[in-house]
């Protein structure tokens, strides 16, 4: 595992891990590569649609010429001084940094001089970019914004909102733990649940939608691939830094994996897995970034670094299983996309193959069940339930709309 960008440079290069590369969490980097390339996919699909003519441009009317505003120029002022407060103070007291990268950003510590420097950078150079095209009377110019244009800014919504539902749904699977240390639980850098994180972004998403007045349903069709795509994307950061979302321990019928060095009770695979290598269906996760396990036999040999434990009993290498699932879903909604003509119904079609990838998993995963259920679901079973529910309706809905606005057509 490499629960940081230092444990890989380790691998690929041999550098000592405890180096400043540390601070780029394996993790971090795959969420980030999961929002790029939903974004990218997302900007390509709504291209198409654009071209197509089902999704119209926003006429708005900007003024050229203007010079830089006072709010323009405070608020510029305080975004520099916020990075010069950190930076400068993260540059002068790097091991603090790098042994709790989070803890530092989001706390009250900063460096005065390092704010006000870069407030003054920041102000001069909005000042100087709004100044050097003042006109003497500014003009108006009426100008068409496509949807497509503003993939940037929804980007960023859906990351607020998704991370902060993200965090909200994991905060609601562990309430003890919140209830104990609120303030540490709702600012740690971990504990991030996925369909928290899809529900949070999606109600972010279409406030933002419905607010600039782009298509709903266009948009849904534009994003779905994308969604799925960025799923297994995360997911590879999951399996690469061990961060917990793994399977439960392997039993029998397994055969005895001799790399692992376990005293533990194999017998022979089913034949249906015989041909599949260790790895994919067992792992003990070493070097995880939660320090899982840690008992004398599930310490990484030779280790001496910050994170040498590796999980008791091998786990379903369930991450693998989630990576597979979304690029397959991916090349299925990839591939029918402009086969369906209803809008909305590739949104719908994502929905149920959301549903069951995740209902079907959750039997292997390790997860705390509500047991108030007349069905004892975990949290993600419940809601994979709902959104093929929601799936089916809403397409059976999209359907016979689609049909008799057809048929209406027809008859004229």
């Amino acid at each position: 595992m490499y629960p940081n960008l230092s444990y890989l440079l380790h691998d690929l290069i041999g550098t000592d891990p405890d180096n400043w590369t540390s601070i780029f969490q394996t993790f971090g980097l795959f969420m980030a590569l999961a929002f790029l390339s939903a974004a990218v996919n997302l900007y390509s699909e709504l291209r198409r649609k654009e071209k197509q003519g089902l999704m119209s441009p926003v006429q708005k009317t900007i003024k050229i010429g203007e010079p830089a505003s006072v709010i323009e120029l405070i608020w510029n002022g305080f975004l520099g001084f916020l990075f010069g407060f950190k930076l400068l103070y993260i540059y002068q007291n790097f091991p603090e940094f790098k042994a709790d990268a989070p803890g530092v950003i989001l706390s009250s510590k900063g460096s005065m001089i390092g704010g006000i420097v870069m407030a003054i950078i920041f102000f001069a150079i909005k000042y100087w970019e709004k100044n050097k095209d003042k006109l003497d009377t500014p003009k108006e110019k009426l100008v068409n914004f496509f949807p497509s244009d503003q993939t940037g800014d929804i980007t960023i919504v859906a990351a607020i909102t998704g991370l902060t539902g993200a965090k909200v749904f994991a905060l609601m699977e562990t309430p003890a733990q919140f209830f104990a240390d609120p303030i540490g639980q709702l600012f740690s850098g971990s504990g991030l649940a996925i369909y928290g994180g899809l529900i949070g972004g999606a109600i972010g998403v279409i406030a933002y939608l419905l607010f600039k007045k782009i298509s709903v349903p266009h948009f849904a069709d534009a994003v779905a691939p994308g969604l799925i795509l960025s799923y297994g994307v995360g997911r590879m950061g999951c399996q690469m830094s061990g961060d917990g979302d793994w399977g439960i321990p392997v039993k029998g019928p397994y055969p005895k994996i001799e790399s692992l060095n376990y005293d533990y009770d194999f017998s022979q695979a089913p034949s249906w897995m015989s041909w599949l290598p260790d790895w994919f269906y067992a792992y003990d996760y070493p070097h995880n970034v939660n320090q899982d396990g840690g008992a004398a036999r599930a310490m990484v040999d030779g280790c001496e670094w910050e994170y040498c434990a590796r999980l008791d009993v091998p786990v379903f290498s369930t991450p693998i299983w989630e990576i597979m699932a979304s690029f397959a879903i991916f090349g299925i909604l990839w591939a029918i996309r402009k086969r369906i003509t209803i809008p909305g119904m590739l949104f719908c079609v994502y929905l149920v193959f959301n549903g069951i990838e995740r209902y079907w998993i959750e039997a292997w995963r390790v997860n705390d069940h509500y047991d108030w259920l007349p069905f004892e679901w975990t949290q993600a079973e419940l809601i994979a339930v709902m959104l093929m529910v929601l799936g089916v309706g809403l397409g059976f809905y999209l359907w016979m709309k689609g049909k008799g606005n057809s048929s209406e057509v027809a008859k004229e």
